[in-house]
């Protein structure tokens, strides 16, 4: 019986040391300007998306657009968003006309960080074209702290760490 309470009692103090050196990723909040071209038309959607160093959907970071019934129209994230069948792992808000700007904070592990991970912005407008890589660039520590120019409805996006 002593045995067996020494067992239970090793095992309990593993269980709470193990747990005591798992860590949980640490996040960062960044502030994101998104300043679209000007253009005519309704309001742009669009989705940041954090990918892996191979291009593959990892998470979805942000979604402007707050009508699921034209997600379809993202249509490189809408296949991942739809083989998740889930809810929406990010913040979602109004969409934003052509010359207009929102400013969003998305959070990101400090563990992906200067991998190889990517950040990517598409974005679409109703009756126009898809653009699924308005902007992408490389998840690095100079890169989160800097200005980056779009090729489609997005003029530049200007990311700053929050302290």
């Amino acid at each position: 019986m002593k045995l067996k309470l020494v067992t239970i009692t090793i095992a309990i103090v593993g269980l709470f040391t193990l747990a005591a050196f798992t860590t949980v990723p640490k996040t960062s909040q960044y502030k994101c300007m998104i300043q679209l071209k000007n253009y005519e038309g309704e309001g742009a959607y669009i989705v940041v998306s954090l990918l892996d160093s191979k291009g593959n959907y990892v998470e979805t970071l942000n979604v402007l657009g707050d009508d699921p019934e034209w997600y379809h129209d993202l249509t490189k994230w809408w296949g991942y968003f739809e083989k998740k069948n889930s809810k929406i792992d990010a913040i979602t808000g109004a969409t934003i006309s052509g010359g207009q700007r929102a400013i969003k904070v998305i959070k990101i592990d400090d563990d992906k960080l200067d991998k190889g991970y990517k950040i990517r912005f598409e974005t679409a407008v109703e009756d126009q074209k898809y653009v699924a890589d308005d902007v992408t660039f490389e998840l690095t520590s100079e890169s989160v702290n800097s200005k980056v120019d779009g090729t489609g409805y997005i003029r530049y996006i200007r990311m700053l760490p929050q302290k």
